[in-house]
């Protein structure tokens, strides 16, 4: 696996992971940043160090997502929870009709926050079969007066992944899309959208900086209760600066973009992603029923893989084993419980490949117990037959 400057492994399913290249150049460059004298920590959000920093972030990113001019790039805070409100707030007003396609819990976490602001239709929820689909898009019942069609591009606890993307029924209408967790893990046709937004912790940064992409005819309608932080034409109009933002994670995220761009750009990358996906699913697939990803095969992601085993009484055991060999946090999400690995851009394919050796070892070890217990029972149960006709005999 990709070790860090500490020499330890890095982990599968941490919620920030950054290739080693990045955060040994970070390292170096955290007490003087090239010669200025300070590190970025201590930068002026205002000062032309800093504004260095944000506009080569931004330039990098059109570079890899090839950004139309006509959008703009935000880098703000308060995760993609806070778009949640952000949208409906600079996109609709309250007596607008927009809908939800709901594949997960962080769909439907969107569903109610923005239905405080708006007329929130939920076209198609996956929750009666515990969100391990996707519906055909052509089946959709959408509203045609609908501002927006909403989408979570990449939904992590279920691991379940957009291949492709709905067009909005409405002529005028857009599609918005949260794209959290698989941002920049694979090229994008941004002129789909009308609003793309994500939090960086999963592929391009560390948290606390979400950036969003948005239309720039979609600025500058927001709500007259919208608060001023949430309303885009601010951040806009002050090129992400209206106040303090958190600059040391921008930087980190421009060390990232600079970094996809030498791998190759996101075609590189996502040819990676299917590598090391096809690799984990193949080994669930081919353990005969030992171990089973609940997802439709159509859609599970690259990002995050969710499987359970035969037995459900050997995944503590399993998550316990995992962590001796330096693979942790595997436990899946409290609310559908299982495995989870999360396989991020800077997972390398020898962690996941690490990963597929000790579950094939785990299941080796597993059989060979059953095995032995049960010729273990079987042994008893003779002997007691034995007893019995003996005891018949005399």
């Amino acid at each position: 696996m990709l070790s860090n400057p500490t020499g330890s492994s890095t982990s599968l399913l941490v919620p920030a992971t950054l290739p080693e290249k990045v955060l040994l150049k970070a390292q170096s460059e955290l007490y003087n940043w090239r010669g200025c004298g300070m590190s970025v920590t201590e930068m002026s959000h205002r000062g032309k160090e800093f504004k260095s920093i944000i506009e080569k972030a931004e330039s990098d990113l059109r570079t890899l997502l090839n950004i139309p001019e006509e959008y703009s790039v935000l880098f703000l805070q308060g995760g993609a929870t806070t778009q949640f409100a952000a949208v409906p707030l600079n996109l609709c007003t309250p007596d607008d009709s927009v809908d939800y396609l709901v594949t997960g819990s962080w769909g439907d976490k969107a569903v109610k926050e923005s239905q405080k602001y708006c007329k929130t239709n939920v076209i198609w929820s996956g929750k009666a079969e515990k969100y391990t689909k996707i519906p055909a898009f052509e089946g959709l019942e959408q509203n045609p007066d609908a501002k927006y069609l909403h989408i979570c591009a990449n939904e992590t606890i279920h691991g379940v992944e957009f291949k492709d993307y709905p067009t909005p029924k409405n002529k005028t209408g857009i599609l918005v899309a949260d794209m959290s967790s698989n941002f920049c893990s694979k090229p994008v046709d941004v002129s789909k959208f009308g609003v793309i937004y994500a939090g960086a912790q999963k592929n391009v940064g560390p948290s606390g900086v979400t950036i969003v992409i948005v239309r720039k005819d979609l600025i500058g309608n927001a709500q007259t209760t919208t608060p001023i932080m949430l309303d885009y034409k601010i951040h806009n109009e002050n090129n992400s600066l209206y106040n303090t933002p958190p600059c040391y994670c921008i930087y980190m995220c421009g060390l990232v973009f600079e970094y996809l761009l030498e791998l190759g750009g996101l075609k590189e990358v996502e040819k990676m992603n299917e590598n090391k996906a096809k690799l984990l699913y193949d080994a669930i697939d081919g353990s005969n029923g030992f171990y089973r990803c609940p997802v439709e095969k159509s859609v599970r992601s690259l990002m995050n893989v969710p499987f359970t085993l035969e037995k459900s009484e050997l995944e503590g055991e399993f998550v316990k084993e995992a962590a001796k060999e330096n693979m942790v946090q595997l436990k899946g999400h409290r609310s559908v419980g299982g495995m989870r690995a999360s396989i991020y851009n800077a997972m390398p394919l020898a962690g996941v490949e690490k990963l597929v050796l000790f579950m094939k070892d785990f299941q080796g070890k597993a059989c060979l117990i059953h095995s032995l217990q049960w010729h273990e029972e079987s042994l008893y149960l003779l002997v007691e037959i034995i007893i019995i006709i003996i005891l018949i005999i005399l």
